[in-house]
């Protein structure tokens, strides 16, 4: 069944997606998508300045959003493109049964004009 599909990792769902739910997580997830950058380029590349950035970097690190790479005292960060693409399994398996079922149209009065009840007495 369709159920079978969905992952049971609800608390890791939820951590990726407030993380993708933020403007300047977005522009840095932009910045590193097509290849690796130090946090001075992405920086440099975005305008967010530290510590902000800094900040942001570890949400989306710890939301598994980015991979790092360590070279000496430089730390570079690209997509997780594994990660993205789970995502992005779970998004299509949310919204794929739901785009195949009609949506049943609504009753609305013929004539198109307000209905309105009488109230006797």
């Amino acid at each position: 069944m369709a159920d079978e599909m969905i992952p049971r990792d609800f608390d890791g769902g939820a951590e990726v997606l407030r993380a993708l739910a933020h403007a300047v997580r977005l522009q840095i997830l932009c910045s590193v998508k097509e290849t690796e950058r130090s946090v001075g380029e992405i920086e440099e590349v975005t305008g967010i300045t530290q510590p902000g950035l800094s900040q942001q970097l570890g949400v989306l690190r710890k939301a598994g959003l980015v991979e790092t790479r360590r070279e000496g005292k430089q730390i570079f960060y690209r997509v997780d493109r594994a990660r993205i693409a789970a995502v992005s399994e779970l998004l299509n398996t949310l919204a794929g049964p739901a785009a195949e079922r009609p949506v049943a149209p609504r009753s609305r009065p013929s004539s198109g004009a307000a209905v309105f009840a009488r109230v006797t007495r």
